[in-house]
């Protein structure tokens, strides 16, 4: 075994097959060490074969790679899709298997690595004994998670950890959207090592944990045995896979030099040539005009000035509260007119505000159809996820001119899923907020989407307006799940 590449695979102590699968050697010659983790998704038949067959096609594309790294990585990924996808159909017992993989390609020499992404298995950096995570888990409790939403703690107990957008062999979209696979590229430097792992580690143990394990004084064999250990240890609930690799190179650290003693030139008048610094000049200059100043002149007009001030605040508030009594018992009686919501509007709005998880299900059995909507709908909390089972529709009262849905500019994240949006003006108003669409339909409405940007006012601006890219629904959802015991 390599000193500096390791990987290991173990089943859990729950499961009672594998469908992960690893690659940790060197490749390209030698002049470079692939390390990768492949999770076969779980609750289907032949997660396993779609990580072997990942496995092959990444080894034997990367093996004698001799052009560009990452534009290879991406076809080694699109030619696994495509040959699991072919699979497939050749064997209809296997049509709902896929896979996710995190691949990295370590040029040691050179102290860099390139990487590749899909899925929620997952990519760290270790460096200077401080982990950081360089993928992003494609599924929205992780994008939930990489963002602050929500805390590692909360993130490996939510109900929908294991259910990802994004695999292997699931879909074509691999093929259009550039997107779809997550790359890059880093220093890697004398001392650093790269740690890959499939989720059955992630979900038993958390970052601290791992941290501890692999800044211990070992070989990489025993960090990876320790790590299964730890996850097994703490339920095993899923197979459990880790890869490492160390940039073995000794450190380079900066010594520490003491600067030159600066020569000291004897001054005109007889001094040893030092001169007060000119804050400290600044200050005795502050001083001495101090004591030379004597009483204040002016104190006696200040004080007129602030007793004239006081008068004028005085007169004007007593004026305020004499026209205030004086306002006629209709005027202040006189409610507000207020718009009357219907039953169903107003149910849906109880709900949304009642809400305090962040997956709120409604079903097309608790609402008359359409739901009429004669004021906006508001979203105040900080994340939401609104799911629909069957089929609501919100449709515009025909005297109602705003919006259907208005997220609040306090909103970091809302998603939306199995919505209709029919004959409003607007369909949803936003700030700055993250708007997710899964299977959303707007029929007749003018503006889809309203997005209100607030800046700074009066000052400079630096900003990035990305496009956004849409995807059309098609007959297969894109997305992939994998509930908990199930991988």
């Amino acid at each position: 075994m390599a000193e500096n590449y390791f990987g290991l695979t173990d089943t859990g102590k729950v499961r009672s097959n594998n469908e992960d699968a690893f690659i940790a050697q060197p490749v390209m010659g030698n002049r470079m060490v692939l390390v990768a983790v492949i999770d076969g998704v779980g609750g289907y038949n032949g997660g396993e074969v779609a990580a072997a067959i990942a496995k092959e096609v990444f080894i034997d594309r990367l093996n004698g790679l001799q052009g560009e790294i990452i534009p290879a990585m991406i076809d080694a990924f699109k030619l696994a899709s495509q040959q699991i996808a072919d699979k497939k159909l050749q064997d209809k017992d296997l049509e709902s298997m896929a896979c996710v993989a995190t691949m990295a390609l370590v040029d040691i020499e050179n102290n860099q690595f390139f990487y590749a992404h899909v899925g929620d298995t997952r990519l760290y950096l270790l460096r200077d004994n401080s982990l950081v995570k360089i993928s992003k888990d494609h599924s929205f409790v992780g994008f939930l998670e990489d963002s602050g939403r929500l805390t590692e703690t909360a993130a490996m107990n939510h109900p929908k950890r294991n259910e990802i957008n994004k695999a292997l062999g699931f879909t074509n979209q691999i093929d259009t959207d550039e997107s779809f696979i997550e790359t890059g590229q880093s220093p890697f430097l004398p001392g650093d090592m790269l740690l890959l792992c499939s989720d059955g580690l992630t979900d038993m143990v958390d970052k601290a944990g791992i941290l501890n394990i692999i800044t211990q004084s070992a070989s990489l064999q025993h960090k990876a045995t320790e790590l299964i250990a730890a996850a097994n240890a703490n339920g095993g609930n899923d197979n459990v896979t880790v890869a490492l690799a160390l940039n073995d190179k000794p450190q380079q650290r900066a010594q520490a030099t003491m600067p030159a003693p600066s020569q000291v030139k004897q001054a005109d008048d007889g001094t040893d040539g030092i001169k007060p610094t000119p804050q400290r000049q600044y200050i005795e200059e502050g001083i001495s005009t101090k004591q030379k100043m004597g009483p204040n002149k002016n104190t006696g007009l200040i004080l007129i000035l602030s007793f004239l001030c006081l008068l004028f605040l005085a007169s004007t508030i007593w004026l305020y509260l004499t026209k205030q009594r004086q306002t006629t018992p209709l005027e202040s009686a006189a409610p507000a007119a207020q718009k009357m919501r219907n039953a169903d509007e107003i149910k849906l709005q109880d709900a949304i505000d009642a809400f305090k998880g962040d997956t709120l299900v409604l079903s097309d059995t608790s609402f008359k159809q359409p739901i009429v909507i004669t004021d906006t709908l508001h979203i105040d909390q900080d994340t939401l996820y609104i799911k629909v089972k069957g089929n609501i529709t919100l449709q515009r009262d025909t005297a109602f001119n705003g919006p259907a849905l208005s997220i609040s500019t306090d909103n970091k994240v809302v998603m939306l899923e199995n919505l209709k949006f029919k004959d409003f003006n607007i369909g949803a108003e936003l700030g700055n907020s993250d708007l997710m669409l899964k299977n959303v339909q707007f029929i007749n409405c003018k503006l889809h989407i309203q997005r209100k940007y607030k800046l700074m006012d009066s000052k400079p601006v630096t900003a990035n307006f990305p496009d956004t890219k849409l995807t059309p629904e098609t007959t297969k959802t894109q997305t992939t799940a994998k509930p908990n015991g199930t991988r």
